[in-house]
Order: structure tokens, then sequence, then C-alpha cells
């Protein structure tokens, strides 16, 4: 299972005009191949009048999926800078779309392909970059009398308490990104001289704006 990585919190658009040329541009999270291109005959349907619909998309762990389509556009001129702008920003996961209404004025191969890289890095800001971290929902089952002082000190520190399970005794769930779970648990160990009992419950991914 992969850990932290980044992709896109979900579907943005933007628009900007160079040389009175529209580039419209459309982007979402895709986890397959199949999800990438619904979402690009999506777009080209809703745009199926315009000049050009460009496509570029990655997918997987390990980048394992990548293309880039230009759609009529001189070779290597929309779809690859639009998908080195993927791999600029380490994203995966993502599909992006940009549809050209042509204006009149030709931009010539260099123009095309800085007007295609800013139109996905506009497209991006409006879609939102996050980065997902693995994180472990570990358990904490501990005597009611240890209560008020283990959920103090979780509450002061980096770990989030997500749950409290009123039972017989109290189990208490606590996220903590999965290389700090050894820490973690000798981190309660200690506090409760150990009293608690401390398992693993799952893992989930947790998503955090990034900042760009």
């Amino acid at each position: 299972m992969r850990e932290n990585y980044l992709t896109v919190k979900g579907y943005g658009e933007s628009e900007i005009v160079i040389s009175k040329s529209r580039f419209l541009t459309y982007i979402e999270r895709a986890e397959t191949e199949e999800d990438a291109i619904s979402f690009i005959e999506r777009i080209k349907k809703m745009h199926h009048n315009a000049t050009h619909n460009c496509s570029a998309y990655m997918i997987g762990e390990h980048d394992h999926i990548q293309k880039a389509n230009d759609d009529g556009e001189p070779s290597g001129t929309a779809g690859v800078p639009m998908l080195e702008v993927l791999k600029k920003q380490g994203l995966k996961d993502t599909v992006v779309v940009v549809t050209r209404y042509f204006g009149g004025i030709k931009l010539g191969g260099g123009g095309l392909i800085r007007a295609y890289g800013k139109a996905t890095t506009e497209g991006l800001l409006a879609a939102q970059v996050v980065e997902r971290k693995l994180h472990h929902f570990m358990k904490i089952s501990v005597d009611y009398t240890w209560l008020g002082k283990v959920e103090n000190e979780i509450r002061s520190s980096s770990y989030t308490l997500e749950e409290i399970r009123y039972l017989e005794g109290v189990d208490i769930i606590v996220s903590v990104l999965k290389e700090e779970e050894e820490q973690f648990r000798n981190w309660v160990t200690g506090m409760t001289n150990g009293q608690a009992n401390i398992t693993f419950e799952n893992a989930q991914f947790i998503e955090f704006i990034v900042d760009k």
C-alpha cells in the first residue's frame, strides 16, 4: 500500500486567454485509467465544437500509466507539456483536459507549449493540490480512571483524537502517522504506566492542502 503522495483535492476548472485564444482547463482526480478516459470524454462532449480538447493523465502508485494527447495541435505542443506539469509537481492519479477555442492568432510551437503548460498550472491552483498521508488509527483501551489524563495528553499532543467509545472500559481512537506508530505506542505506555492496551484498528489516508 502506498504511503504519502500528492494528488488533486478534486474537480477544478480555470480559464486563461492568450492572443485571443481561450484555454479552459478541467482537472479531476482519477484513480483508474477508465476514470480518466471517462472524464476526458465528458469534457469533449461538453465542448464538442472547440478547436482542440487536449488531455494528459498520470495514474498509479508508480505512475505506470502516463498518457498525453495533442488532439490536433502540432505533435508535442499540448499533451506533453501538460503531462510535464503533472510530473514536475509530483502529482499522482490526476487527469487534465485543456479545451482551446482558437482566436485567430497562431502561437507557434513554443507559444503553444507555454500556453498549455500555463493553463494546466492555473487549473491545478483551482483544483487544489493535497498531500495524502497514510495514518494508522490506534485504539487505546484503558480503565475509566485513566480517561482524563490520557484524553488531555492526546489533545495537547501532535496526534489527533478521533473518537471516544464508552464501554465497560473506555476505548480512545487516535490517528497517528504510520511512521510514528512505534513512538506513539511507547509514549502511551509510559503515560499510563503500562496500564493501556494499544491495538491497531485500520489504516486510512488523511488529506492536507498543499500551499503552492
